[in-house]
């Protein structure tokens, strides 16, 4: 495992076990759901509650340290945080994927166009993947 100490701190969180684990579970498997994350925690910590799970991802998400990915009709996901991006997700097999694409000329002719102050913009694409098609 990587010592993500150091990256914890950063961002004002302390480095305890737990959260030492959930960040290298994103690491590794990028997007995760929370009932994933938690069935891969209790392998480690045998007596961690959901409750636990759902308290430190709500604070890492505080101090931007990890970040939830919304996909509609679907559950939601999380991922560390990293440069700003959008992504794919897959209908049949629910696989997310990173994609770079520049955002900014849409928000700002959308902003333009209708008079409208975009605070956040959030890209999901949806359909099959190679493998699903």
């Amino acid at each position: 495992m990587i010592n993500y100490t150091n990256n914890l701190r950063e961002h004002n969180l302390k480095a305890t076990p737990q959260r030492l684990a959930i960040t290298d579970i994103l690491y590794t498997k990028g997007h995760i759901s929370v009932e994933v994350l938690y069935e891969m925690m209790q392998k480690k910590f045998y007596s961690i509650s959901l409750a636990t799970i759902y308290k430190n991802i709500n604070l890492m998400i505080e101090n931007s340290f990890i970040q939830e990915v919304k996909i509609p009709n679907a559950k939601s996901v999380y991922e560390l945080t990293k440069e700003e991006h959008s992504h794919l997700v897959c209908q049949k097999c629910n696989e997310v994927l990173d994609i770079k694409i520049d955002l900014d000329s849409i928000v700002t002719k959308t902003s333009d166009a209708y008079h409208f102050n975009i605070k956040n913009s959030n890209l999901i694409l949806s359909g099959l993947c190679q493998n699903c098609q």
